[in-house]
């Protein structure tokens, strides 16, 4: 007779995002904890599983299962060949008549939560979770630093974490709620220092921090150290900066994937450039670009990450270097660089850039371009964006400073008053 296929089994990984390798690996690990030896499963295992080549593992297996799943190996469609079950009434029932009924059991109880209390949370509720971390992401790249978007990840991290006592979930659903609820502290965190509210910032790092560590998800653990460098860096705290960037450079990811050893020593560089530390910055850039050029393009990496990080992104963090340095020329020329090829969802980045571009062309003397440049910048980012309106500000100050009766002061007052006024 051919095997039938343990649709229950299939379902349920389905639902808790088990590939057949990684369901191996985590029974494997049940199974060293129940008998002390290490389990010697692998994927073909599984998959004999989902075939019904196995019907009915070994014991210490079914137990490791049932470990893994928090579920009797009855409910994950398991069921003995040519054994008679107890109830009579059982015993004439079709078999596969009985692995359906099962399967619509389970289903039926995960859609009415009411009738038993318990919902189980599974890798759907991560995914719709995924998708409103993808929203705050592309929110954050076209306004940042606003207060509405810090609060709104505040929110979304407190709802990931509701979810852990809403119902039972296998250890990797939890730790990706505690993933989930991590990423969305650390774009709270990144919306406060875009903002300039470093208090905030700090009290959300610290959340982050800890929903990182229970989660387990280097990743997430190296986005939030890089914005605690970053954060120290705009607070012009370079000795914090390399601290909690060298965190984030020495978690294993960085070793794995040349993407994230590249963002890791392009911000060492833009806090080498505060630190006044011009053949660090150097040696640092000329690392990141080499690690840019070796990375993977198809490599499986978190949206964060693909959503702003590239050549563009490179060459900002170069201009802020040199910008920190005084070396306007080079900041100038990574300037254009970065607006040549910054993608169009990067507004936010677009401004700041442009500012600093300003700065540049000003420090350098040209009064006109820079004050040109200066004007291109939006008005909503010019009014509503903190660290945009700041630098802005102090745009203004050193123009009437350096040529205080220059054309162009004049030219940049009219500007202010009027494509600013009906913004503010």
């Amino acid at each position: 007779m051919d095997a039938t296929r343990n649709e229950a089994l299939v379902a349920w990984m389905g639902e808790h995002g088990y590939s057949s390798n990684s369901l191996a690996d985590a029974v494997n690990t049940a199974l060293e904890q129940l008998t002390g030896r290490v389990g010697g499963l692998d994927g073909s295992s599984v998959r004999d599983w989902k075939a019904g080549r196995v019907s009915w593992p070994k014991s210490a297996t079914r137990r490791a299962l049932e470990t893994v799943s928090g579920l009797p190996v009855t409910a994950l469609g398991f069921l003995p060949r040519g054994r008679a079950v107890s109830a009579p009434a059982a015993q004439q029932e079709d078999p596969d008549m009985k692995r359906r009924t099962l399967v619509a059991g389970i289903a039926a109880a995960a859609a009415a939560p009411g009738l038993t209390g318990t919902r189980r949370i599974g890798m759907s509720d991560i995914g719709r979770l995924q998708e409103r971390f993808a929203e705050v992401i592309a929110s954050d790249h076209r306004h940042g630093g606003q207060l509405g978007i810090e609060q709104r990840a505040a929110q979304l991290a407190d709802e990931a974490l509701n979810l852990q006592a809403a119902g039972s979930a296998t250890q990797r659903v939890r730790s990706s709620l505690y993933g989930c609820a991590a990423a969305f502290r650390s774009s709270a965190m990144w919306a406060a220092i875009d903002g300039r509210r470093y208090g905030d910032a700090k009290a959300h790092m610290r959340e982050a921090q800890a929903l990182a560590e229970m989660s387990g998800d280097h990743e997430i653990k190296f986005r939030i150290w890089s914005h605690a460098g970053a954060m120290y860096r705009h607070m012009g705290r370079p000795t914090e900066a390399f601290a909690a960037n060298d965190v984030a450079r020495g978690l294993h990811i960085t070793r794995r994937d040349p993407m994230f050893a590249s963002l890791g020593l392009a911000r060492q560089a833009a806090i080498h450039g505060v630190a006044q530390d011009r053949t660090g910055t150097r040696r640092a850039l000329d690392q990141a670009q080499d690690a840019l050029q070796r990375m993977d393009p198809d490599a499986d990496r978190p949206v964060w990450l693909l959503a702003f990080y590239d050549q563009a992104e490179l060459n900002s963090l170069a201009l802020s270097a040199y910008l920190a340095l005084g070396d306007y020329p080079a900041a100038e020329f990574h300037a254009h660089r970065c607006l040549s090829t910054l993608r169009s969802h990067m507004i936010r980045s677009q401004a700041i850039t442009t500012t600093r571009l300003a700065h540049a062309q000003l420090a350098q003397g040209d009064f006109e371009a820079a004050t040109s440049t200066a004007m291109r910048v939006p008005a909503d980012a010019a009014t509503q964006h903190a660290r945009v309106s700041r630098m802005l500000q102090e745009f203004g100050a050193a123009l009437r400073a350096r040529a205080p009766r220059s054309s162009t002061v004049q030219d940049w007052t009219e500007h202010t008053r009027d494509a600013w006024r009906t913004t503010t």
